[in-house]
């Protein structure tokens, strides 16, 4: 991430548009018409031939002016969604963002020769989103594979506060895309470039007398040019946090306005201003006040002749746990207020960790609220306090010299366990006595360990058992299922359906409820190996349960992190009873491969002990987030793994 400030000393006023920029609208080539693919990315379902983007403050009404302008080639018919063009407008407060003009054609060769088909103004459409915005609507006309079409608009906004972020990546590729930015003189932005994209243009130049006043006093302004050629497609790929962590961007955060008679308002705060801000927040700091007495009666009776610390504090979080219903709605604030929501028993996400950490409190334990950003949501900004990056909140427990982070909004998290979601980086921690970031790390790995007995009858059947235990996150996953089904019946039900390859006949399910303890779900199964009891040879795949069938890393390169949200390990240990008339024509090659420092490594061996076939898989993620530059080599010891799970072993009859 980089950092640009500007400090402009000028009034907002006048007119800021520049001049002989962008491209001009309908001058399209034969050759981008008659493009057949793109050659630096031959996957592309289209791709951007030129972007152009400004935004300036109108001359008559002071307001935000937003303009832009592309032309896409359309390669494939997974591109064709791209004639369908939706535009966000925010509204707030009885104003909103309008648009003030558009237009767009498709352009296609037609008997040698080029045809536009312009849009028709009257299919331009708006539709009303939610009570915070409405969304403009248009299809492009005539718009089929091989077309070029264009899309020109303009937006008005009165939020001139809010000045309008760029985008120089999206999900296909982009030869040009650039962006101006005209910024009122008397404000001081924080410019973010973010990702990692490097810039092929970066200007920032005075404009002089480029505005004027209701009196007549003319002031500068700061024109800024961003350029980036040869755009690659953003690609969501598996273990990945929020697109805005990583898409390269130009983002604006409004830090300070001065005014002429030497006035100043600082937007961005300090620490301590946010701390004095939540503090005295009736929906934060006032709520734990009150919170004491709401829950005092409860938690005396939970807490009756307990004196060990560790024992209150899990105590006090099994009460909040089971006493609150979570709304699944995120937030830092108590939406309904403590008391409210205490009496209601269902809450949001502050409603419930809020009147956790007054319980706590009252209960003598050290304990404050932690608010963070989750990984939907994005990294919160470290530099300066921006609360509204934030949009959770956690309870952080300090007993004896171990911390303890909490979070009672689900009912499946063990005590010192937060959901995944919230393993974002870092949280900041509001304590009486200030504020401070704290790692959001956990100790808690994602375990699962499968243990396989199979015996192979002379009449092809194979019989046998599987014992799965799931330990950490990966007990959380499994009780969610086992719950969501509505019974172990149905539980079971959903598990044949799953493993279509066997017939599952029988079942057992230990400690579904103790969040204490591992979850342990056996199986019994069968299934045909072989339909000839005189078959001279037949195949056996080892990996029946639990494999692994495709490498979640394809891309030939990776610029962002690889974050698993926690370390993983899974292991199946397998034993294979085979008919003495039988023995195996060759077994697969032992594994062993380790990333540098052992952070991944991935052990693989199988033996022939008389009749049966033993065999030892082990997986373990020592870390959750690996660099880009180790990609390739976690890239690598997947695909040994998908190999490896792809095995089978190929058994002759013995002469």
């Amino acid at each position: 991430m980089r950092l640009f400030s500007v400090m402009l000393i000028a009034i907002l006023a006048g007119r800021v548009h520049a001049q002989n920029n962008g491209f001009p609208y309908g001058k399209i080539s034969l050759k981008d018409v008659t493009m057949p693919s793109f050659a630096a990315d031959t996957s592309a379902s289209a791709v951007i031939l030129n972007e152009f983007g400004e935004a300036y403050f109108d001359d008559i009404d002071k307001e935000m002016v937003f303009e832009y302008h592309a032309l896409i080639k359309i390669l494939k018919a997974e591109g064709l969604k791209l004639g369908d063009v939706s535009i966000d407008l925010h509204r707030q407060d009885h104003r909103k963002e309008y648009l003030r003009s558009a237009k767009a054609s498709s352009y296609n060769l037609e008997n040698g020769s080029m045809k536009e088909t312009p849009l028709d103004q009257k299919s331009i459409h708006t539709v009303k989103v939610s009570e915070y915005g409405d969304q403009v609507k248009f299809a492009i006309p005539n718009v089929r594979v091989g077309s070029v079409i264009e899309i020109s608009y303009a937006t008005k906004s009165p939020f001139i506060f809010n000045f309008r972020n760029w985008e120089f990546q999206s999900e296909i590729p982009k030869i040009r895309s650039e962006y101006w930015a005209t910024i009122p003189g008397n404000y001081l932005y924080n410019i973010t470039l973010k990702g990692f994209l490097k810039l092929s243009k970066n200007e920032n130049v005075l404009v002089k007398e480029c505005f004027t006043s209701g009196g007549g006093a003319t002031a500068d302004c700061s024109r800024y040019k961003w350029v980036i050629d040869n755009v690659p497609a953003f690609i969501a790929e598996d273990y990945m946090t929020a697109r805005s962590n990583f898409i390269s961007m130009i983002n604006f955060e409004l830090s300070e306005i001065v005014y002429f008679d030497g006035r100043k308002d600082r937007v961005t705060k300090e620490w301590k201003d946010a701390e004095a801000e939540l503090r005295s927040s009736d929906h934060f700091g006032q709520q734990l006040k009150r919170g004491k007495s709401i829950v005092d009666g409860r938690i005396d009776i939970v807490l009756a002749n307990e004196t060990d610390p560790l024992v209150k504090a899990q105590k006090v979080y099994a009460f909040i746990q089971d006493w609150f219903a979570w709304d699944e709605r995120n937030g830092k604030y108590s939406e309904l207020g403590i008391k409210k929501a205490f009496d209601e028993r269902k809450g949001n996400v502050g409603d419930i960790n809020l009147s956790l950490v007054a319980a706590l409190r009252y209960a003598g334990i050290e304990a404050d609220p932690m608010v963070l950003s989750t990984r939907a949501n994005g990294l919160p900004t470290e530099i300066h306090p921006v609360l509204s990056d934030f949009n959770y909140v956690i309870a952080k427990a300090r007993i004896g010299d171990k911390d303890f982070l909490l979070d009672a909004t689900d009912d499946f998290l063990p005590f010192g366990t937060i959901p995944v979601r919230c393993l974002n980086g870092k949280g900041r921690v509001f304590a009486e006595r200030g504020s401070y970031w704290y790692d959001l790390k956990t100790p808690v790995r994602a375990r699962r360990r499968s243990l396989l007995n199979m015996k192979l009858e002379s009449n092809g059947i194979v019989r046998g058992s599987i014992e799965r235990v799931y330990t950490g996150y990966d007990a959380v996953d499994e009780r969610k299922q086992i719950a969501s089904a509505g019974s172990h019946d149905n539980y079971f039900k959903q598990l044949k359906a799953d493993h279509k390859a066997v017939e599952l006949t029988g079942y057992t399910i230990d400690n579904p409820e103790d969040l204490s303890q591992p979850v342990k779900v056996s199986l019994e199964f069968e299934w045909s190996c072989f339909d000839n009891p005189q078959a001279l040879n037949f195949l056996f795949s080892p990996f029946v349960f639990d494999r692994i069938s495709e490498n979640p890393f394809r891309s030939n390169e990776r610029m962002y992190p690889v974050d698993f949200g926690s370390s993983q390990e899974r292991t199946i240990m397998m034993t294979f009873e085979y008919p003495q008339e039988y023995q195996p024509a060759e077994l697969p090659a032992k594994v062993g491969i380790a990333l540098p420092n052992s952070t991944a490594k991935y052990l693989f061996d199988m033996k022939n002990e008389g009749n049966k076939i033993i065999m030892q898989s082990y997986l373990t993620i020592g870390k959750p987030v690996f660099t880009s530059d180790e990609y390739h080599f976690l890239k690598e010891l997947y695909a040994q793994i998908v190999a490896n799970h792809q095995t089978e072993l190929l058994f002759k009859k013995k002469l």
